[in-house]
């Protein structure tokens, strides 16, 4: 079987789980035959057992409604590559917004000191890192996190601390928070696809509307946050007024992503 065939094959079976049945075809067979997506059907090389055994073994577990990023073990965020797992929330272009946003924000502002709450893999903070140099600092409450996302440090060659914490921790104080807290609220919990039920509720739950945690974010941001500096988080659909409003008297934006969506809060301090 060539590749060309062969993602022909995959896409079949992956349509009943899947919207882009073609593209995670050519995804998993070239993360299992080792070739360039790019490139996948340029090769004319019949494959072998070894690697045909690979991929029916990766289609069967995406059909069960396991996250095809979880079976790779790695995705890719703000052109980085990152080890992912089922302990953390995988990274999506959603997310990309808040970094592109935090990002504009440390140059514009020559921000210093940054800190990114609910790490998870720590593709934030690392990111942010990689592509400004600020000094940083990242923590999750989740001990899998915190070693998922050292991991990821060392594999990116960031220089990041990461903690186990519960949001905050001491009495440090930075010039930029930045956070992609749980807000799916409860009603919405009970109706996620399944493929999204595979990954961490300690990631994904925000309470009954969505906002537990916010609402800590807020009661404590001002004690770690300097003058000048800024707050900025991922929100979800239709929750950005109901998060600035937890911020009486302070100037807030927020930023769209690729699909219209108000996705991103930023608070001045």
């Amino acid at each position: 079987m060539t590749p060309r065939e062969a993602v022909k094959q995959i896409k079949t079976r992956l349509l009943p789980v899947s919207d882009e049945a073609e593209t995670e075809a050519r995804i998993i067979l070239a993360h299992a035959a080792g070739l360039d997506r790019a490139r996948i059907f340029l090769s004319e090389k019949t494959l072998d057992a070894g690697t045909l055994a690979a991929v029916d073994e990766m289609v069967k577990r995406r059909l069960s409604g396991e996250p095809l990023q979880y079976i790779l073990g790695e995705w890719s965020f703000m052109g980085l590559d990152f080890i992912v797992g089922p302990a953390a929330l995988i990274p999506r272009q959603d997310t990309e917004t808040l970094c592109n946003e935090a990002l504009r924000l440390i140059k514009e502002r020559w921000y210093k000191t940054l800190l990114d709450i609910c790490t998870g893999t720590g593709c934030v903070a690392i990111s942010l890192n990689k592509l400004s140099g600020i000094s940083t600092e990242a923590s999750d409450i989740s001990p899998a996190c915190v070693r998922l996302a050292r991991e990821n440090v060392l594999k990116n060659g960031a220089e990041a601390t990461v903690r186990e914490a519960d949001l905050f921790f001491g009495a440090s104080r930075y010039d930029i928070v930045t956070a992609n807290p749980p807000y799916i609220n409860d009603e919405d919990m009970t109706h996620l696809p399944e493929e999204v039920k595979r990954e961490p509720a300690l990631a994904l739950a925000g309470g009954r509307d969505g906002l537990d945690l916010y609402r800590r974010i807020a009661a404590d941001a001002a004690a770690h946050i300097l003058p000048g500096g800024a707050l900025v988080m991922e929100v979800g659909m239709g929750e950005a007024d109901a998060v600035r409003a937890l911020f009486p008297g302070r100037e807030t934006r927020t930023v769209k992503d690729l699909n219209g969506i108000e996705r991103v809060v930023s608070i001045d301090f």
